[in-house]
């Protein structure tokens, strides 16, 4: 079986390679000459961890190709994954010119049967405009069918996510399209993954109520940290107690600066609009928006509030910008906004991520000072920021930390820490939803 990915971003790439691994031959193509160059180098363009090794493996093994011309892949392949981006526009609804690119192109070198999957996240009816358009530039010479089939990879673990998923969802309503997926994915048949099959609609709407449900969970669970420092209580004994009835679980109840990221945000956005389109409007996404924004502009304050109410003049380091540990990425990262009020206030920012400060470079104010380490960062600070919850900055040596500082101000916007301990270290300690006191 040969299989044709188109695009090669975050979710192209980890499908691909994946696939490759399932021993089935791959090829992934994109219009981006420069990154098909290096692609072939041996060089990823994107930082997940251990995809490197996968993407060498495969394509030693001559199972995994990049190619920039997408007419010879489409004819050779029996499936082609359409893995393109889709953008939010200015209404917040996905942009699908990309989509509507490659079903153009798929139609104009359709040879034979084909199945086609979205693997990209599509609003509702985007399997239908597909068809037509296919359809319609065929005039039915050749048959086919469409299926979506939508990803579910967390940044940082999508190599896991992929190789032994949740569930897998396949929506289709050819009997014989259904049987392909079955069999390109028959590895997962061996561990026992729950596949769900369903029409094309149902699966295009799981995908955006799944991530419109997660981000509700994390939207919630900030709401409850903010009543939890007005009446005294402990966010985390109260998530704890919430995550251990197992109709609610402990996944996302985390407080921290609010969701960001390729999905969560453009999601939302997108669900809102599709609801809306059809003529029900998603009042509790549509809250979990504009709480997510409050929560994001309220992140300066709790900084001006530890530092003083004047930030010009001064220092402050930032520590993380991804929108999570274990990325590169800096879609929608509460450090972009915390960093250009922060500059906009008149303070210097030295900052450092472990690998996201490439990324940030061009997103963030030039005048951020992007240092060699965490150390490196605080040196001479009248604060420290916690962004983002990398793991070498939950050991970090709080003495030398502390004398490191000008001021010993943690804001910690990620409880990475606990208050009491800094607080015995002599740290001016600011964290979320924590004003009670630490219990044993």
């Amino acid at each position: 079986m040969h299989i044709c990915v188109v695009g090669t971003g975050y979710v192209g790439l980890v499908t691909g390679a994946c696939l490759a691994d399932f021993g089935i031959s791959v090829t992934c193509v994109d219009n981006d000459e420069a990154k098909i160059a290096k692609l072939l180098d041996g060089e990823i363009p994107i930082y997940e961890p251990g995809l490197d090794s996968l993407v060498e493996k495969n394509a030693k093994a001559g199972r995994l190709h990049f190619a920039t011309e997408l007419a010879p892949a489409i004819q050779n392949a029996l499936a082609i994954f359409i893995a393109v981006g889709t953008p939010p526009k200015n209404d917040g609804s996905a942009d699908l010119s990309y989509v509507v690119q490659v079903a153009e192109s798929i139609a104009d070198n359709l040879t034979g049967y084909k199945v086609v999957v979205t693997k990209s996240t599509v609003p509702i009816g985007t399997g239908q405009l597909i068809e037509k358009i296919i359809s319609e530039r065929t005039n039915g010479s050749h048959p086919f069918s469409v299926v979506s089939n939508p990803e579910f990879l967390r940044e940082g673990s999508a190599i896991e996510d992929f190789m032994r998923p949740d569930r897998v969802v396949i929506g289709a309503r050819d009997p014989q399209a259904i049987a392909i997926m079955k069999d390109i994915y028959s590895p997962l048949y061996l561990i026992e993954t729950p596949f769900v099959i369903t029409n094309v609609e149902s699966s295009e709407l799981i995908k955006y109520a799944s991530n419109a449900f997660l981000a509700t969970k994390i939207t919630f669970i900030n709401e409850v940290a903010e009543l939890c420092e007005r009446l005294g209580a402990d966010v985390h004994h109260v998530a704890r107690g919430m995550g251990l009835d197992k109709r609610i679980g402990p996944k996302f109840l985390h407080p921290g600066p609010g969701y960001g990221g390729s999905c969560f945000p453009k999601d939302t956005q997108a669900m809102t609009e599709i609801a809306r389109d059809a003529g029900r409007p998603f009042k509790i996404v549509e809250t979990v928006v504009e709480v997510n924004e409050k929560i994001k502009a309220g992140l300066i304050d709790r900084v001006r509030s530890a530092v003083g109410d004047s930030l010009s003049g001064k220092t402050v380091a930032v520590l993380g910008l991804s929108f999570k540990p274990e990325t590169d990425d800096m879609r929608e990262s509460p450090a972009i906004p915390l960093v250009e009020t922060l500059v906009a206030d008149g303070a210097r920012i030295r900052a450092f991520d472990p690998v996201a400060m490439e990324s940030a470079r061009a997103l963030l104010p030039p005048e951020v000072e992007y240092c060699s380490d965490s150390y490196d960062a605080v040196e001479g600070a009248d604060a420290m920021v916690i962004v983002t919850e990398w793991n070498e900055f939950r050991s970090l040596d709080m003495e030398r930390i502390r004398s490191s500082l000008k001021k010993a101000v943690v804001v910690d916007l990620r409880n990475v820490y606990k208050p009491d301990k800094m607080r015995e270290q002599g740290f001016d300690y600011h964290s979320i939803g924590r004003s009670a006191k630490d219990l044993p």
